[in-house]
């Protein structure tokens, strides 16, 4: 079909049908189909997500199918990750704040491997993070953004961890650390309950 000119309005969402029908649906309604229609299944956007190199791409993607993510985080909660928003809103799942992720990420005690001047970038990676979302967190400049430009100039930054494929690897462990408790299950495990220790 062509493109549906959707409006938006205080959560809800009303656009013309195939029949040229007014629709008026809640805005999570609305998500929850559009999402469901490309990941049926929780683990299928589960396995999307952490397979994605860029989850601003994914999420620009989502965009464009009708996954409405900025209106609903007007709705649901601002301080909620689009993943968590989706997450909440499609598949009944307790989300997590920004600042919840990313403080479990700094108890995990991941980065021992790196010196204090590359753990101090990942904790203000963190802190942006859970200030601005993961866009923020993927934006080529953000090496060169508040709170992390206090440190030094991003070519230190970068120095700090051996170079810019370290870095980028750093970068790629923490995205995976921060979305680490919603791995998809793993095959064959049956879909109960997955016994999670916390």
């Amino acid at each position: 079909g062509g493109m549906v000119t959707v409006s938006v309005g205080r959560e809800r969402v009303q656009y013309l049908n195939a029949d040229g029908k007014l629709i008026t649906e809640s805005l999570r309604d609305y998500t929850r189909i559009n999402l469901k229609r490309q990941y049926d299944s929780l683990d299928k956007f589960l396995q999307a997500w952490n397979d994605a190199d860029r989850k601003a791409a994914l999420i620009e993607e989502l965009e464009r199918q009708g996954v409405l993510i900025e209106a609903l985080a007007d709705e649901v909660g601002k301080d909620l990750d689009p993943f968590d928003l989706l997450l909440h809103v499609a598949y009944d799942q307790p989300p997590l704040t920004r600042r919840e992720r990313a403080s479990r990420v700094k108890k995990r005690n991941v980065f021992t491997q790196y010196g204090p001047m590359a753990r101090q970038v990942i904790e203000a990676l963190l802190d942006k993070y859970a200030d601005e979302g993961i866009t923020t967190l993927e934006a080529s400049n953000v090496l060169t953004l508040p709170p992390v430009n206090q440190l030094g100039l991003p070519v230190e930054l970068v120095r700090a961890f051996g170079g810019r494929p370290q870095y980028l690897s750093a970068l790629q462990t923490l995205e995976r650390e921060l979305y680490a408790d919603t791995r998809p299950s793993a095959p064959g495990s049956g879909s109960g309950p997955s016994a999670a220790p916390f």
